[in-house]
């Protein structure tokens, strides 16, 4: 990630840093926000690895559907937000400069859906148990599947072919496209190439 230079669309996304250390940790503080903040159907939330000189861990961010949800959004996140924790909104940036710059690059990276792993997105709650391909990309936000060590040539897999989703799916922005890394599984299926570690995360909250 680099300096950001807010893009289009930026003044809808929040970014947070409340120093997570790892993948586990923030997408318990994704839906814990989630909740807390009461942030509104169609929102987008991602974490981000942060590695800079200063920072080794995870930052998280908020797309929210329009400028009026993020501003609400962002009025409700700085009445809850612990102290030692960042946050950036468009040029906005709140809590200590470290926190609040890292804040600022997950939120820009998400605005131009160049990085972040998505943890909620629409439709997200219907991939439990075993879905198709063709379920994937017709029925949530995810656009576009790749096979884990197929050739960028190779064709894309068949869209009725069975998914095992393990209760567990996080896609990820690359190239403007919410991408599902898939691998090959049992008996001809796929399944995701993140597994739970041990479990899915906060699956109260599903």
């Amino acid at each position: 990630m680099t300096t950001p230079h807010y893009a289009p669309g930026v003044h809808s996304v929040i970014g947070v840093d409340a120093g997570t250390a790892n993948l586990r940790q923030a997408d318990h503080l994704i839906h814990h926000l989630m909740d807390q903040l009461a942030l509104p159907p169609g929102t987008f939330a991602c974490t981000h690895l942060i590695r800079t000189d200063e920072r080794r861990g995870v930052a998280v961010s908020f797309a929210l559907p329009d400028v009026q949800a993020a501003e609400a959004a962002w009025e409700r996140l700085i009445d809850v937000l612990d102290p030692d924790a960042g946050a950036a909104l468009g040029g906005r940036e709140h809590g200590p400069a470290q926190a609040a710059r890292t804040a600022a690059l997950a939120a820009d990276e998400h605005a131009r859906r160049r990085g972040g792993r998505a943890v909620v997105y629409p439709a997200v709650e219907r991939l439990t148990g075993t879905v198709t391909v063709a379920d994937l990309l017709a029925r949530t936000a995810i656009d576009r599947v790749t096979v884990v060590g197929m050739p960028p040539t190779s064709p894309a897999p068949d869209t009725a072919t069975a998914v095992l989703t393990h209760d567990h799916v996080r896609p990820e922005w690359r190239d403007g496209h919410l991408t599902l890394a898939l691998v090959p599984a049992v008996g001809g299926t796929l399944a995701p190439f993140e597994v739970p570690n041990p479990t899915p995360c906060c699956a109260d909250h599903a």
